[in-house]
């Protein structure tokens, strides 16, 4: 059986933001994880790709979302056009307009922390 895939959208080299400690933590597990960041090159020793566009896979099990409200916005119809079984909207993203956007487009959303889901806490993520 192949790995869980994940995009983390708002993944980052700075080992104190969520985004990679999400990066981190579905390592931990066993996804196969595909860091998303418009500037990053590498996360955690792994390729970034600047959109979801970018990604060598069209199919995701899971896409977890680390970015403020207004930015998020501009990324869900990008992932609207992919095949998701889920997508994480993590503490901070999940504005009323975030919700309606994502519901209007049909998405499997899930307002909650994606590391909590996987039964780790962000604090055994250190800096």
């Amino acid at each position: 059986m192949s790995a869980l895939t994940v995009a983390i959208i708002g993944a980052s080299s700075d080992r104190k933001k969520f985004g990679n400690k999400s990066v981190r933590a579905h390592q931990a597990v066993g996804y196969q994880v595909f860091p998303i960041h418009p500037t990053e090159t590498i996360v955690e020793g792994l390729t970034a790709y600047r959109s979801l566009e970018e990604l060598p896979v069209q199919q995701l099990d899971r896409i977890s979302i680390y970015l403020p409200p207004p930015i998020a916005l501009k990324v869900l119809p990008s992932i609207a056009k992919m095949q998701v079984a889920e997508v994480w909207l993590n503490p901070g993203v999940e504005s009323q307009e975030v919700l309606e956007m994502a519901s209007s487009l049909g998405l499997p959303v899930i307002t909650a922390c994606s590391i909590v889901n996987l039964g780790l806490s962000p604090s055994q993520f250190p800096d």
